[in-house]
């Protein structure tokens, strides 16, 4: 099955970080937030990189969870204590990659295919649910300034 296959039969769309993603799911409960916001408590979507698709550095308000399907393995750059954990999404467990991982709330992070060929398919569930005011795409000079030691990996993923 090709990822243009998978992203017509799932309906997915272009998203702004980059790959192609379609909402499935939106709780509908709802909590209060500290600010006084009434938010779902939690949203879930699939999400495809294709080649050279990238996820490029962004943060939410929220803790992300991602979940792999199927496809290449995908590497996900977290910047955590100044430095980037990466962490790989897929199904080769004697390679030391995972099915599932946590990407905590207003933690920078980027993804894309290690090998640059294939796919990958997976699922990101967001709570309390993903909005697009609480999503930030970093700004290549001010991520640099924040970790200049980073400036390699900031420059490929920004």
């Amino acid at each position: 099955m090709s990822a243009q296959h998978i992203i017509r039969h799932l309906h997915l769309l272009p998203h702004p970080e980059g790959g192609y993603y379609r909402e499935t799911y939106r709780a509908m409960s709802t909590l209060a937030t500290p600010e006084e916001q009434t938010r779902n408590i939690s949203t879930a979507i699939y999400y495809l990189l294709e080649n050279q698709d990238k996820s490029h550095f962004h943060r939410i308000k929220s803790d992300e969870l991602w979940f792999f399907h199927q496809g290449q393995p995908l590497e996900i750059i977290v910047l955590t204590d100044g430095q980037p954990a990466r962490i790989v999404l897929g199904s080769d467990f004697a390679a030391g990659a995972v099915p599932q991982a946590v990407i905590p709330a207003n933690t920078w992070f980027a993804a894309h295919l290690p090998q640059g060929v294939g796919y990958a398919l997976v699922s990101c569930t967001v709570a309390p649910d993903f909005d697009f005011l609480d999503f930030e795409l970093a700004d290549r000079t001010a991520l640099t300034r924040e970790f200049p030691h980073l400036a390699d990996v900031v420059t490929q993923f920004t």
